[in-house]
């Protein structure tokens, strides 16, 4: 038997809907939530790090968002790391404190979060995908090194298509829940 591990390349492929059931979570329909910032990266000191590693979110009321910045200096690079995300957030600068209020859902913001998800939806695809291309390399590999049969090279890389059909499958049925979600009115 070869060293191949169906169960890595599942868990790898779950990974990758995971990400997209968080990033959907980021995708609110018209009321303030702290996860919704959870997708910004913020360049602070040289690097790329999360929001909530350099500033405090609260959301004190149903359509606002706080975010207080720890550090002075970092305040304009958390407003552009807002503002330039696909939130289609203004923060209202207020010393180490952003304001962030949250629009009213009109038909043109639903159809730009839709947009949105659909972006998140075919990045978590492609990932799913390239899972898939890794596992089908590591089987060709295997049976051209002499490690497998091509029998089991077939059954196996079978395996691994209908797994990828089926997370692919959950991907297009999280979307269409979310689309669900955000355009009902």
């Amino acid at each position: 038997m070869s060293s191949f591990d169906l169960d890595e390349i599942e868990r790898r492929m779950r990974g990758a809907l995971n990400v997209l059931k968080q990033e959907f979570g980021g995708l609110r329909t018209g009321r303030a939530s702290a996860s919704l910032l959870d997708p910004i990266m913020v360049s602070a000191y040289g690097n790329p790090m999360p929001l909530n590693q350099v500033a405090t979110v609260n959301v004190p009321e149903p359509r606002m968002i706080t975010v207080q910045v720890w550090d002075k200096s970092q305040i304009n690079a958390v407003d552009k790391a807002i503002r330039e995300s696909d939130l289609g957030l203004n923060p209202v600068v207020e010393g180490q404190l952003l304001r962030l209020p949250i629009p009213e859902l009109n038909q043109e913001r639903r159809q730009e979060l839709v947009k949105v998800a659909h972006k998140y939806a075919e990045q978590a695809r492609v990932a799913v995908r390239n899972v898939r291309r890794d596992g089908m390399e590591h089987l060709k590999k295997a049976e051209k090194d002499g490690d497998m049969g091509k029998d089991e090279h077939h059954t196996l890389g079978t395996k691994v298509q209908d797994l990828t059909d089926k997370v692919v499958k959950e991907i297009d049925g999280a979307l269409a829940t979310k689309e669900a979600e955000i355009t009902q009115v």
